[in-house]
């Protein structure tokens, strides 16, 4: 009996920690999820008519294409947006920020291409190969592009995270959203930048995470013909 009671206290006591801890993080992530986005609201601007001139737009990169190999709608609408905003005279330079991690991965070399068929020119374009992530592109456009005052252009749920990273490092943005994709198509990419928003939260003010690479790198080039890279490469193309 006396086993048993312990037992069931034991119990009750490691359920109402569990569910302590489990209230406590939901609060965690609701309250960083509020403060981001009441935060970074007013600097994000949707119509394009309202969006201040700024000479820089910060494109944010992304996957090109899904992994089953059909187009990425993200990838896509954000490279629209950019070229309405350089259309529109908003900007004059467009700095492309991805990963360029590997020899045949090489986000921002897609953007500028869609960019160029989209009739922005070579000429006013930049590249970034090292923003691995959003706080990564956004440091790094201050720290080693020497821009403080720009405009981000990326998918609408995206821009207030990335304009509070800005701002947290002292930036003067606004944000352009892209063209919205239907929730009910993009449940799992929200729900994990609800989850990103805490976590950014926790990289500024508590780890103060810096970007993994900090000087200007030349764009990887791709691996030649017949390497183990190159073979990988066309693999997954044919995919």
């Amino acid at each position: 009996m006396l086993r048993k009671l312990i037992t069931w206290k034991m119990l009750r006591r490691i359920l109402l920690t569990g569910g302590a801890l489990v209230l406590a993080s939901v609060a965690f992530v609701i309250s960083c999820n509020v403060w981001i986005r009441e935060t970074a609201s007013p600097h994000v601007v949707h119509e394009l008519d309202k969006v201040p001139f700024n000479e820089v737009g910060l494109v944010l990169g992304t996957a090109p294409s899904l992994r089953d190999g059909r187009p990425n709608m993200y990838f896509r609408n954000r490279v629209e947006a950019a070229a309405r905003l350089y259309h529109a005279g908003k900007v004059k330079r467009l700095l492309l920020s991805g990963d360029n991690s590997r020899p045949d991965y090489n986000e921002p070399d897609q953007m500028r291409r869609s960019l160029q068929e989209l009739g922005v020119p070579p000429v006013a374009m930049d590249m970034d190969g090292a923003g691995l992530r959003t706080l990564d592109s956004v440091v790094r456009a201050r720290d080693v592009f020497k821009t403080t005052k720009f405009t981000i252009i990326t998918d609408e749920f995206h821009t207030y995270r990335s304009v509070f990273t800005a701002i947290r490092h002292g930036l003067d943005v606004v944000a352009y959203p892209s063209e919205e994709i239907p929730p009910a198509a993009s449940m799992r990419t929200r729900f994990r930048e609800y989850i990103a928003n805490s976590w950014a939260i926790l990289d500024l003010y508590v780890f103060n995470t810096t970007p993994r690479v900090t000087i200007r790198r030349e764009a990887l080039p791709p691996p030649m013909a017949g390497t183990v890279d190159s073979t990988l490469s066309e693999a997954a193309a044919r995919q």
